[in-house]
C-alpha cells in the first residue's frame, strides 16, 4: 500500500466532530498561480473567509453554495486614511471552526508571511483546533518574476525583504549598507521616501530601481528609475498625487533590475494583448476556449453573449429524426456546431439514450470544437475536416453515395434554423438524400448591462472578434456600435462586409475561417502596434488611451 499523502490524510479520531482550519495561499493575484494543494483545499471547503481582492482570485475554485461570511472593519481610522483596514476574520475563523465546519482562511501572498494568518493559527492551537498551511507564491517573490526583474545572479547575490510599513532606523541602516538586492514592500506614495530611507542608510542615488503596481495581474504596470530620480519619473509621468496612492507596490532596489535588462526580460507586460479589454460575442460555451487564447496573449476578454439558443418552436421533426437513428434510418449524421450536439445529446437524455445509439452509424463534425463536443459526449467522430473548418471544408471530404458500400442513401442532419444551405445542396450532389431537421433556433440575446454598452459605445474596449455576420448584426442590434477607437477584428470577407456596412472599419482580417486564427490574428496586429511605438520611442498604450478622434490606420 503506498504511503498516504500529510496534505490527504484523514483527520484522526481524536479530532472526529471537530472543524478543521486551512491557512491557504492565493499567491500575488494571478489565479494561475494557485497550487494544486490549494484548488483541492477550495473545493472541500464549507466555509472560505478572505479579503475581497484575495475573494475574487480564490472564489471560483469553491463549490457552489460554499458560505463566504464578509469580513466587517474593525479599524475605522484606517478606512479613513485610505490603507488596509484591520478585520474580525481571526473571529469568524474560529466560530466557523468551533461549529464542526471546514474552514479555508485565504491571504494574500504566502500564509508564513501574513502575519495575521501566523495570530490566527496560534489561537487555533490554543483551541485544540487542527489547521494546515497551503504556502503560496510571495508576493515579494512572484511581482519581480512577472516583471522580469531577478533577485539573485550566478554569483548569488544577497536579497533582503523589508516592509516599508514595519521597518524601523536599524533595518534601513542594515539594507542601506549591503550591496544585495532589496526587495521593498510599500504603497505607491510610500516609494520615494522609501528611496530617501535607502540613500540616507549609504545606498548610492544612481542604483536602479523598478517599481510594480498591481503585479501578476493584466493591471499590472512597472516603471524604471534609480533611488535618487524616481520622485521625478512619478512627478513627470503624472503618477502622482493619484486617488490610488495606497495602493501595494513592490520596488526592488539593485543592479538587477536595471532598465537594460528588464527591456530583454519583461516577459509578462511584454505580451502583444497587454491589458487589452477584448470583446468576446459569442455564446458563454463557445466563448470559452477563445477567451483562454486571448488571456495568453495578456488580454482581458469580456464575454457577452448575442445568440441566445432556444428549442425549435415544432419538436416533432427533430423527435422523429431521433428515432430514425436509433432504428437504423441513416447512414450517415452531420454536426455543424456545438450547439447541434447539444440539442441532440439533450433529446437522447429526454429518451433515456446514451452514445450507444450511434452504434453503426457513421458521425461526422464540421471542426475541432464540434469534434471535441462529440468525444465529450463519448462518440468519437469518423469525418472531419482536413482542411477549412467550414461546410465547405466538410464536403470536400465527404464521401460520394455508392450503392455498393452503402445501405443506407440518408443523412440526419440537425441545424439551426437560420443555417444555410451549402452543405444541403452539396450532399444532395453527391448522391445523398438528407433529413434538413431544425434542431435549435438562434435568437437574439438579451442586452447587457449598461455599463458594458457604455463601456462598447465609448471606447472602452480595446477589440472587438466578430466570428460572423449575425455576431456584427446581433451586437449592433442590442448594444449599439462600437467606438471609432475600438479594434475591428473579423473572421473572413462576409463577416467584414457586414461589419464595414454598419458603419465599421475593419483592422484585422483571420487568414482562415477559424476562431483560433481570428484571435492569433488580433495578436499580431497588437504585436506590430507595440513594436512600431517602441521603435518611434513612444509610450506602449492600449487603443481605448487613445485621445477621442485620432486617426486611425487600416492594417488587415
Amino acid at each position: 500500500m503506498s504511503p498516504t499523502s500529510p496534505t490527504t490524510s484523514p483527520l484522526s479520531p481524536a479530532f472526529a466532530g471537530h472543524g478543521h482550519v486551512t491557512f491557504l495561499g492565493a499567491g500575488p493575484g494571478d489565479p494561475g498561480l494557485l497550487t494544486l494543494r490549494a484548488v483541492e483545499a477550495l473545493a472541500g471547503a464549507d466555509v472560505l473567509i478572505a479579503e475581497p481582492e484575495v475573494l475574487e482570485v480564490v472564489r471560483g475554485h469553491a463549490r457552489v453554495g460554499v458560505s463566504t461570511p464578509e469580513l466587517t472593519v474593525v479599524d475605522e481610522t484606517s478606512t479613513t486614511a485610505g490603507v488596509p483596514v484591520l478585520r474580525d476574520a481571526a473571529n469568524l475563523v474560529m466560530e466557523a471552526a468551533r461549529g464542526g465546519r471546514r474552514v479555508v482562511r485565504a491571504v494574500t501572498g504566502d500564509p508564513g508571511l501574513d502575519g495575521n494568518a501566523g495570530a490566527e493559527m496560534l489561537a487555533c492551537a490554543a483551541e485544540g483546533i487542527p489547521f494546515e498551511v497551503v504556502p503560496g507564491v510571495a508576493t515579494a517573490v512572484g511581482v519581480p518574476a512577472y516583471a522580469g526583474v531577478p533577485l539573485r545572479d550566478a554569483q548569488g547575490t544577497d536579497v533582503r525583504f523589508v516592509d516599508a510599513r514595519t521597518a524601523d532606523e536599524r533595518c534601513w541602516t542594515e539594507v542601506g549598507a549591503s550591496d544585495g538586492t532589496v526587495v521593498v514592500s510599500t504603497s505607491l506614495d510610500s516609494v520615494a521616501a522609501a528611496a530617501g530611507e535607502l540613500v540616507a542608510a549609504g545606498r548610492k542615488p544612481d542604483t536602479p530601481l523598478t517599481v510594480t503596481i498591481a503585479g501578476t495581474t493584466t493591471r499590472q504596470r512597472t516603471w524604471n528609475a534609480t533611488l535618487g530620480t524616481i520622485a521625478q519619473v512619478f512627478k513627470q509621468g503624472k503618477v502622482l498625487p493619484s486617488p490610488e496612492g495606497h495602493r501595494p507596490v513592490i520596488a526592488v532596489v539593485g543592479e538587477r533590475s536595471a532598465p537594460a535588462q528588464r527591456d530583454q526580460l519583461s516577459w509578462f507586460e511584454s505580451k502583444p494583448l497587454f491589458g487589452w479589454r477584448v470583446l468576446v460575442p459569442r455564446t458563454k460555451e463557445q466563448a470559452a476556449s477563445l477567451s483562454d487564447q486571448l488571456r495568453s496573449y495578456g488580454a482581458v476578454p469580456h464575454e457577452v453573449p448575442t445568440i441566445a439558443v432556444e428549442p425549435p418552436r415544432t419538436p416533432q421533426q427533430m423527435e422523429r429524426a431521433v428515432k430514425g437513428l436509433v432504428t437504423g434510418r441513416y447512414e450517415w449524421i452531420a454536426f455543424t456546431s456545438v450547439n447541434a450536439v447539444k440539442a441532440v445529446r439533450e433529446k437522447f437524455e429526454e429518451y433515456g439514450l446514451d452514445a450507444r445509439a450511434f452504434a453503426g452509424i457513421k458521425v461526422a463534425a464540421v471542426g475541432e470544437q464540434t469534434a471535441a463536443a462529440l468525444v465529450d459526449f463519448g462518440v468519437k467522430p469518423d469525418l472531419v475536416p482536413s482542411g477549412e473548418q467550414s461546410a465547405a471544408g466538410l464536403l470536400e471530404d465527404w464521401p460520394p453515395y455508392d450503392p455498393v458500400f452503402d445501405p443506407i442513401d440518408r443523412v440526419f442532419l440537425p441545424r439551426a434554423d437560420i443555417a444555410t444551405e451549402t452543405l444541403v445542396a452539396g450532399l444532395i450532389e453527391l448522391g445523398w438524400e438528407v433529413d434538413d431537421v431544425t434542431a435549435y433556433r438562434t435568437v437574439r440575446a438579451s442586452p447587457p448591462p449598461a455599463d458594458t454598452r457604455e463601456a462598447i459605445k465609448g471606447g472602452g474596449f480595446d477589440a472587438v472578434l466578430f466570428t460572423s455576420s449575425s455576431t456584427v448584426r446581433n451586437l449592433v442590434g442590442i448594444a449599439g456600435k462600437p467606438h471609432n477607437v475600438t479594434v475591428i477584428a473579423c473572421i473572413g470577407p462576409a463577416t467584414a462586409k457586414t461589419a464595414e456596412e454598419h458603419g465599421l472599419r475593419v483592422d484585422v482580417l483571420s487568414p482562415e475561417p477559424s476562431v483560433h486564427k481570428l484571435a492569433e490574428a488580433l495578436a499580431d496586429f497588437g504585436l506590430r502596434r507595440r513594436e512600431s511605438a517602441l521603435e518611434a520611442g513612444d509610450p506602449v498604450t492600449r487603443p481605448s488611451e487613445r485621445r477621442p478622434g485620432a486617426r486611425r490606420r487600416r492594417t488587415t
